[in-house]
């Protein structure tokens, strides 16, 4: 079944994760504009702030930016999507006012981001899901479903064929050509990639040694630079399968797979099905530092294993008097109800209601 989004069925998708209780026809109104919205006028702070980092959370990004602008006057808000590596860094190095990152501080990392918190610590709040989508272009089948041990075989090349009997045992009823599967890899470095090679590792140790990284291991295939350059590569070429960030399946009008979960289920990605699986997520991070560890192999019947969190990383304490009241509004914006809200038609998932509030009183804490 090819994926297409539609108000009404994100505004389904919306209630069903967030609780909200009405999608009105004022969906056009700027994000943020309700009175009880964070980016209400009482709210709004002036001055400028400066962040980088993910690139997966761009799009994201650019629309609470826009929103947020729109409503805030006198506000200038800079995002540069120069990959987590170099956000996280910037963060560091104090250019960045906070980084976005696929992935939260490393050890290694803490105590240096930590420093430049005077009197507080570098925290990780998880503000955007990001479902990784397996694409694929195959004539006459619309229905495409595989368990995490045949996408593993898939992409390490020991499946070679769609009708594969293990493809075949994942798809009964389905007529299955005898075309060479073509698949194609991120070749750059990538939290795509290493959120998706993470997913194979924990869920199909035995067909999947390639372990967990930015850079793409595997033989064969075919690398692109981009989630773009991967869904272009699948949308020109019969026979191939490929794993993006969500809307860039969408957008090219991709075939996406349904995968297989710990509950012995095919999961359709939808926001509410990639929400499921962050809401059984375990935070590992203690007070308001919110780092998450996915379980991929979620029991928790619908949900959709493959997603990647992206996290915004701050200053508990210490960060500069003169941004604090903009920092904390801009990013008690992101977290909030109507910010969360704009990301569906994006191609991202919002945040559960049990891990935005959450988000929602840490930046509130921020001091």
């Amino acid at each position: 079944m090819k994926l297409q989004r539609h108000g009404t069925i994100a505004c389904l998708a919306l209630t069903a994760v967030l609780g909200l209780s009405a999608c009105g026809s004022d969906n056009n109104e700027p994000t943020g504009t309700s009175a009880s919205g964070s980016a209400s006028a009482a709210d709004c702070a002036k001055g400028t702030l400066n962040a980088q980092g993910s690139s997966a959370q761009k799009n994201a990004m650019a629309e609470w930016i826009k929103a947020y602008q729109q409503k805030c006057a006198g506000t200038t808000i800079n995002y540069e999507p120069s990959g987590s590596g170099a956000g996280i860094q910037a963060f560091i190095a104090g250019t960045a006012d906070f980084a976005g990152s696929d992935s939260a501080l490393k050890e290694a990392e803490q105590p240096q981001a930590d420093a430049k918190c005077v009197g507080g610590k570098a925290i990780n709040l998880p503000m955007v899901i990001g479902p990784v989508a397996v694409a694929y272009n195959l004539t006459g089948v619309d229905n495409l479903q595989l368990k995490p041990t045949t996408l593993a075989k898939i992409f390490a090349g020991k499946i070679t064929k769609w009708d594969d009997a293990a493809i075949k045992a994942d798809n009964p009823g389905a007529t299955l050509p005898a075309t060479t599967i073509q698949t194609v890899h991120r070749s750059d470095s990538s939290g795509t990639t290493d959120n998706f090679t993470d997913f194979l590792a924990k869920t199909s140790e035995a067909d999947w040694t390639f372990g967990k990284a930015k850079e793409w291991k595997a033989p064969g295939g075919t690398g692109a630079k981009g989630s773009d350059g991967v869904a272009s590569r699948v949308k020109g070429a019969p026979g191939t399968i490929g794993y993006m960030e969500w809307s860039f399946a969408e957008n090219a009008g991709l075939g996406v797979a349904k995968i297989g979960n710990g509950a012995d289920e095919f999961a359709e990605l939808t926001a509410e099905s990639a929400g499921k699986t962050i809401a059984g997520a375990e935070i590992t991070g203690q007070g308001d530092d919110l780092k998450m560890k996915i379980d991929y192999n979620t029991k928790e019947a619908g949900a959709y294993p493959i997603v990647l969190v992206t996290y915004e990383i701050a200053c508990s304490k210490g960060f500069a008097a003169d941004k604090l009241p903009l920092l904390k509004s801009f990013l008690g914006y992101t977290a909030s109800s109507e910010g969360q809200a704009a990301l569906t038609e994006l191609g991202y998932a919002p945040l559960p209601e049990t891990v935005r509030t959450k988000v929602e009183a840490a930046v509130k804490n921020i001091s």
